[in-house]
């Protein structure tokens, strides 16, 4: 059978980072993706060189700024009144010896996005100079492209923001709430931040900073790199021989044909993670003191009283994000790890859903140890009554995190091996048989 060939000329040969295939990918329309037609990861996008995300950029550190300066939430019960600042979810954390835990709140609410977004500035400037073919870009800029898409999923400003609203609702039957400018603010600043997030894509950020990737002679679309031979960066989708160096010609990053002990550095995280989660679940998440009477709440007695009090849909968050989502993100990646060493063929359209819902959901679980962090910090009225952060509350953030890094090693690549999915020469499509799916964002 002849050589498929593209229609487009200017179309570009890239590997799917989750199954390996290589596609020849053109340019897409106006609001529509390219995805892989084997496993459905998106590819590619429109994108144009606007300046819309520096100036959101600069619009969400404007309004961190504002959010840190100013009071978040006032809180006022029989006339004794106390009122917190965004820092403070932090600070009082420390302040109760939990310093682990008041570190990951602050890293992930305010550090993480405070850099992504000066990464980015940084990155916007740097092409703008390369417009200048006499320009070199500023120094790091290749470095801060290759770190991006790895900060993305520690950035928790969104997650911090719904679990200000259980906070509300779980204080306003204790006592008076008052939300004030740093509230509003920091609602502005993570909705910038999800905007802005949601207009990277790294693909066209390499494209514009090193040019279009360059095929190798002989790579063809329809076969995965591996079985020509060859291996595809992970960050910038250049195609390069297995036998070359082992770090990418156009961004520097190290190359691996596949992610090194990756099964083995999953199972040990969900063996850690699940014996973290014996005490996130039987040890108090905090300990509410009124009048002098102290009384410890778990994670399941926490569900219980927004049930009582007749709060379905906060409990149904709380049960879903608290409980369900760990134990559930457990069980699927250990069922990939499985998969992955399974010969027997499998449904592979259901274990990619399975893999890219587990990658997605495990950042929500946030939600309760930033619950815990706001009400620790706002409910300071001493005897008559106060909440102080329990043991439980550091073990489900180690829950939380140790799941996401499970899942940020496992490599879906490997499912693809075991099942000998790469597609047959003598079937190849040609390149006009790439599902084009649209997607307004």
């Amino acid at each position: 059978m002849d050589e498929p060939r593209s229609p487009d000329p200017h179309a570009t040969l890239l590997p799917c980072p989750q199954c390996d295939l290589v596609l020849s990918v053109s340019d897409p329309a106006p609001g529509e993706w390219v995805r892989c037609p084997r496993c459905g990861h998106p590819l590619a996008r429109h994108t144009v060189q606007d300046q819309t995300s520096p100036a959101l950029a600069v619009t969400a550190l404007i309004l961190l700024a504002l959010s840190l300066s100013f009071p978040y939430i006032r809180f006022e019960k029989n006339g004794v009144g106390e009122q917190m600042g965004l820092l403070d979810a932090a600070t009082e954390l420390a302040a109760f010896h939990h310093p682990a835990l008041a570190v990951v709140v602050f890293a992930t609410i305010v550090v993480m996005p405070a850099c992504f977004l000066a990464a980015l500035l940084w990155v916007h400037a740097s092409l703008r100079r390369t417009r200048d073919p006499d320009a070199a870009p500023l120094p790091g800029t290749a470095t801060l492209v290759r770190a991006l898409p790895r900060w993305q999923p520690w950035m928790m400003a969104d997650v911090f923001a719904i679990a200000a609203l259980v906070s509300l609702i779980k204080i306003a039957g204790m006592a008076e709430v008052e939300l004030k400018p740093g509230f509003w603010a920091f609602t502005g600043f993570a909705l910038a931040l999800l905007i802005t997030v949601q207009r990277l894509h790294p693909l066209a950020l390499w494209a514009r900073l090193a040019g279009p990737p360059l095929a190798p002679p002989g790579a063809r679309a329809g076969r995965t790199a591996l079985a020509q031979g060859l291996v595809g960066c992970e960050q910038c989708g250049q195609l390069q021989p297995l036998t070359g160096p082992r770090h990418c010609q156009r961004c520097g990053a190290r190359l691996h044909r596949r992610q090194p002990a990756s099964l083995q550095r999953t199972w040990a995280l969900l063996v850690a993670a699940t014996l973290c989660c014996f005490p996130a679940h039987l040890y108090p998440i905090m300990v509410t003191t009124s009048l002098g009477h102290t009384q410890p709440a778990t994670i399941v007695s926490g569900v219980l009283q927004f049930i009582q009090h007749g709060d379905w849909p906060i409990a149904l968050i709380i049960f879903t994000a608290s409980v369900l989502v760990p134990f559930g993100k457990i069980m699927a990646l250990a069922w990939l790890c499985l998969a992955a060493r399974r010969e027997r063929t499998l449904d592979m359209a259901a274990q990619m859903r399975l893999y890219r819902i587990t990658e997605w959901v495990g950042r929500w679980s946030m939600i309760d140890v930033f619950v815990v962090a706001i009400v620790v910090a706002l409910v300071r009225l001493g005897n008559l009554l106060s909440i102080a952060p329990g043991p439980g509350g550091v073990a489900f953030a180690a829950v939380v995190v140790l799941t996401m890094l499970a899942a940020f090693s496992f490599d879906p690549r490997l499912i693809w091996d075991r099942q000998n999915a790469d597609p047959d020469p003598a079937t190849q499509r040609d390149d006009d048989d790439l599902d084009t799916l649209p997607r307004h964002s």
